[in-house]
């Protein structure tokens, strides 16, 4: 079944205006265009605008909305990524909204709130701790490293990058399950596409750097498990794509 613009508005709240501003930028196209020129939407565009809204709702940029999906993996990887994503979110919400109505107590009770109170759920720096002592815990015990810590300075960036990070992890197991080679152009592009973004971002790699990280990770039990526990043969399909993709990029 085709869908007119106007249509395609009605069900999902989009004006008509945002739907042509998105054919203009190429992020969201026509399945087809009718012989009187109207612009007609399938299911495949209206899944694909359902994405687009999942990321619109957490305050995505359009050109980043662009950039991800145009590195997208299969429809079920994309939408387990945000559903992760809105869950993050949603807890921090939960978070402040708890802090609002212990606010309005004390308000009402005319005392003053507890100064440690206060802040909960504004200082993400905190959840990016808890989320990294696991992993601070193995690398210190089994390797001696010193634990990393999180300074507010460095959420945003964090986040930016744990985006990314999730988006060419979800890209590469849904190559291994389309039974994508290792060495294909696709997985090429994806590790070409990540290294990019990792060094525009600050943290400096080579394509021999990545490869022998990868290898690392099949040689420790943390990150081995990580990575096959998001589908299994991950590990060992990104180690044998990042070598591949290293000697043909030496």
């Amino acid at each position: 079944m085709l869908y007119t613009v106007k249509e395609v508005s009605e069900l999902s709240g989009v004006t008509i205006k945002t739907l042509h501003h998105y054919h203009k930028i190429g992020l969201l196209l026509p399945g087809k265009i009718s012989e009187a020129g109207y612009r007609m939407y399938g299911s495949k565009e209206l899944e694909r605008l359902q994405e687009i809204l999942f990321y619109k709702e957490l305050d995505f940029p359009l050109d980043q909305i662009k950039e991800i999906m145009e590195q997208r993996a299969d429809r079920l990887s994309l939408l387990s990524q945000q559903e992760e994503l809105l869950l993050s979110r949603k807890y921090r919400l939960d978070s402040i909204v708890q802090t609002l109505r212990k606010s309005i107590s004390c308000a009402k009770e005319g005392e003053t709130m507890d100064s440690m109170e206060m802040f909960k759920g504004f200082q993400n720096e905190e959840e990016w701790n808890e989320a990294l002592a696991e992993q601070n815990q193995h690398l210190q015990i089994t390797y001696g490293m010193e634990s990393l810590e999180v300074a507010p300075t460095d959420v945003q960036k964090l986040n930016e990058q744990a985006v990314e990070a999730m988006t060419f992890m979800n890209n590469m197991a849904g190559s291994l399950r389309d039974g994508i080679k290792h060495n294909d152009e696709r997985t090429d592009n994806l590790l070409r596409n990540h290294l990019e973004f990792m060094n525009e971002h600050g943290n400096i790699i080579t394509a021999h750097d990545f490869a022998a990280q990868t290898r690392f990770f099949l040689s420790d039990d943390f990150h081995l498990k990580m990575l096959e526990s998001q589908q299994t043969g991950l590990a060992y399909y990104l180690s044998a794509a990042a070598d591949s993709f290293s000697a043909a990029n030496p």
